[in-house]
């Protein structure tokens, strides 16, 4: 297991979702709820660099059957504005299928009801896609989900006078 501080972002079309895992990467604990305009990218980056975060994991919603929609394709372009602003730190997107479906079971269940719940379901969806990637990766040893070319990556890839595409996701890593 890698040692650092992780952000985890349950990005939505109104809020973001914050979590932050402890430096020993054992536990997820909600952080900020960002609300989402033109300064929501900054407000992250000062959270990221804040919290020392050594890598921030972004939810990537698919459908049951594992597919992409509108939704994803949302977070993919968001996540490619993130990782060209938090570069150096690493971006990864990691499958949140039912994040916010277990959020809110965990939230009812616990007696948050109503407005009271919807104020916090964005950061405990965040608590959970952050805590299903620490355990992936105490579990594999591996970093979990897909990493998000940042602007070297893309860089790299490229003619020295032309600029480089993103790739298609089907060429980018995935675990």
């Amino acid at each position: 297991m890698r040692h650092g501080v992780r952000l985890g972002l349950d990005p939505g079309d109104a809020r973001i979702g914050v979590a932050r895992s402890h430096p020993s990467g054992m536990l997820a604990t909600p952080l900020d709820t960002v609300r989402r305009g033109k300064d929501d990218v900054r407000r992250i980056r000062r959270l990221t660099e804040e919290s020392d975060a050594v890598e921030v994991v972004v939810g990537l919603p698919r459908s049951l059957s594992g597919r992409e929609g509108p939704a994803a394709v949302k977070v993919r372009e968001f996540a490619d504005r993130l990782a060209r602003r938090l570069s150096p730190v690493p971006v990864r997107l990691v499958d949140e299928r039912l994040s916010t479906v277990s959020a809110e079971s965990t939230l009812r269940s616990r007696g948050r009801h109503g407005q009271d719940r919807r104020a916090v379901v964005d950061m405990a969806a965040a608590v959970v896609i952050l805590q299903h990637a620490l355990d992936i990766e105490r579990g594999t040893g591996q970093a979990p989900g897909e990493l998000v070319p940042g602007p070297t990556d893309h860089a790299a890839d490229a003619p020295a006078d032309a600029a480089a595409p993103d790739a298609a996701p089907d060429e980018k890593e995935t675990r």
